[in-house]
C-alpha cells in the first residue's frame, strides 16, 4: 500500500496541490496563511471555488471562510488528498453532492464544515412537512443555529455554489 501512496498518490497530491497555488494565490493577491499543514489562499472571488471553500491539496480557497472549526473540517480534506492523491476527485464526485450523505465531508466532520438541516417546513393539514435543504454556514455567513433533534422527512440537494 505504501508503494501505490507513494507512485501514484503523492505525486497527484503535489500536482493537485501546486495547481491550486498557481490558481489561488494570484486570486488572493498572493496573500496566503499557513495554518499547520493548510495553505490558505482567502479573499478570492466566490466564483473560483465551491461551496463555502474548496481544498484541493494543500490548498484551502474561500472568500472568507477561515474560522477555527472549519481550517480543522478542510486540514482532513488535505489528509484525504494526501491519501488518495488525483484518485480522491472521481472519489468525492461518485460519493454525492448531497454533503450530508458524502463520506468525505462526514469523515471531515460535517458541523465543523459549516453543515446541518433547515428546520422542516410547515406543510398543508394532511401533508407532510418537507425539509429544506441543507445549508453550509461557512459560506453563507449565516448564524450558527443548533441542528434539529429529528431528522427531517426527506432531505433535498444543498443549494448551488453562488445561490442566496
Amino acid at each position: 500500500m505504501r508503494f501505490v501512496r507513494a507512485v501514484f498518490a503523492l505525486p497527484g497530491y503535489w500536482l493537485a496541490t501546486a495547481l491550486a497555488l498557481v490558481w489561488g494565490a494570484p486570486l488572493a493577491r498572493f496573500h496566503v496563511a499557513r495554518h499547520g499543514d493548510l495553505l490558505v489562499c482567502a479573499g478570492l472571488p466566490r466564483w473560483a471555488f465551491g461551496r463555502g471553500g474548496t481544498t484541493i491539496g494543500a490548498v484551502y480557497l474561500t472568500h472568507g471562510s477561515v474560522g477555527e472549526a472549519v481550517l480543522r473540517h478542510e486540514a482532513v480534506h488535505r489528509q484525504q488528498w494526501r491519501r488518495y492523491g488525483l484518485a480522491f476527485i472521481v472519489l468525492y464526485v461518485a460519493a454525492g453532492r448531497d454533503p450530508l450523505r458524502n463520506r468525505f465531508e462526514i469523515e471531515a466532520g460535517l458541523e465543523d464544515g459549516g453543515y446541518r438541516r433547515r428546520a422542516a417546513t410547515a406543510a398543508p393539514s394532511g401533508a407532510a412537512p418537507t425539509a429544506a435543504p441543507p445549508t453550509t454556514a461557512a459560506g453563507a455567513d449565516a448564524p450558527d443555529a443548533p441542528a434539529p433533534t429529528a431528522p427531517p422527512a426527506r432531505e433535498d440537494r444543498p443549494p448551488r455554489p453562488g445561490a442566496r
